[in-house]
């Protein structure tokens, strides 16, 4: 009787074993790095809730440059990824590529919305970030008592002038007169991970009269709020609320739901129900935000700001999209 039991006891480990790891989350991070407290750290904490709450395995991989993305996506779907997130404009020639090839694995390709899908398994996630940016260019206004408010920006890319565009027209929302200075820290992938350049831009914002500094950068943003905390003004995360970073000197966080896109995307690979194609994920889609949580919001900017995102949401305002022009 006791070896019958220890047989069915070796049984149900090695099939609970394979089923607990059925499905794997594989993540292909960007160059700013996978703790870049913001776009990347993201995607790794959604892809850990999905390993812990649907109880997939997980896989990652960290390209020191662009020209390994392809490579390290394939080794991932060839480790039998259920799903893999693409994450930034600088995979699509990578997704577009190795998306084919394995039809039977899904792909979220973040900020990506233009590639041939002949498979029918990429989700395309573009955000208006330009809405939410409104938001947080709305509160920095209202929040700012020199008059003057700062933006710092990671690569000099479309994608980055959406976050200025729409941080600008909101500050100009709440006040026409209002200084904006702005600056992005280079045209090349390594300005997503320069906290120092990020730092060097946000003093010198700072020494022009700026009180609030919005940093879309990646990593070199990390850099920009400890400059905006050093110096006692207010700063603003991105993508990630970022408000616990410096308690009492972050004014809000402008979210992208990046997280939500994914966590949706891995249940629907699960259930069967995956959605392939173009989405384009705003407002009205709860998808971009701004964070409250640990921030200096008060009740009057959020009852200006709600008044304003209804506008937004029902047509009655339009926000425009700087990555156009």
């Amino acid at each position: 009787m006791k070896k019958i039991l220890s047989i069915f006891f070796v049984c149900f480990a090695l099939v609970f074993s394979s089923s607990a790891f059925a499905n794997k989350i594989g993540v292909v991070y960007d160059s700013g790095g996978k703790f870049d407290k913001s776009f990347n750290e993201l995607a790794f904490k959604t892809a850990e809730r999905v390993k812990n709450e649907l109880g997939w395995g997980m896989v990652e991989f960290e390209a020191s440059n662009n020209t390994q993305i392809e490579q390290g996506m394939r080794k991932i779907a060839d480790r039998g990824a259920s799903l893999i997130v693409a994450m930034g404009f600088a995979q699509a020639d990578a997704v577009a590529a190795v998306a084919p090839d394995y039809p039977d694995t899904n792909f979220v390709a973040v900020d990506v919305c233009w590639v041939d899908d002949p498979a029918n398994n990429i989700y395309q996630a573009c955000y208006k970030e330009h809405e939410g940016s409104f938001l947080v260019g709305m509160i920095a206004a209202m929040a700012s008592e020199s008059g003057t408010i700062g933006f710092v920006g990671g690569m000099d890319i479309p994608l980055i002038r959406k976050f200025q565009g729409g941080y600008e027209q909101g500050a100009l929302y709440v006040n026409p007169d209002i200084n904006i200075m702005a600056n992005m820290t280079g045209s090349t992938p390594e300005a997503w991970n320069n906290p120092t350049k990020g730092a060097e831009l946000t003093k010198a914002q700072i020494d022009g009269g700026a009180d609030v500094v919005y940093q879309a950068a990646g990593g070199t943003g990390i850099g920009v709020l400890q400059a905006a905390a050093d110096a006692g003004i207010m700063g603003i995360g991105v993508d990630t609320n970022q408000n616990w970073m410096h308690p009492g000197n972050m004014l809000t966080s402008m979210l992208k739901r990046l997280d939500l896109t994914i966590f949706e995307q891995a249940e629907k690979t699960a259930a069967g129900t995956f959605e392939s194609g173009i989405h384009i994920l705003g407002l009205a889609e709860g998808m971009v935000g701004y964070a409250t949580e640990d921030g200096m919001v008060t009740s009057e900017m959020e009852a200006a700001v709600a008044a304003a995102a209804a506008d937004i949401v029902s047509g009655a305002m339009e926000v425009a999209d700087w990555s156009q022009e």
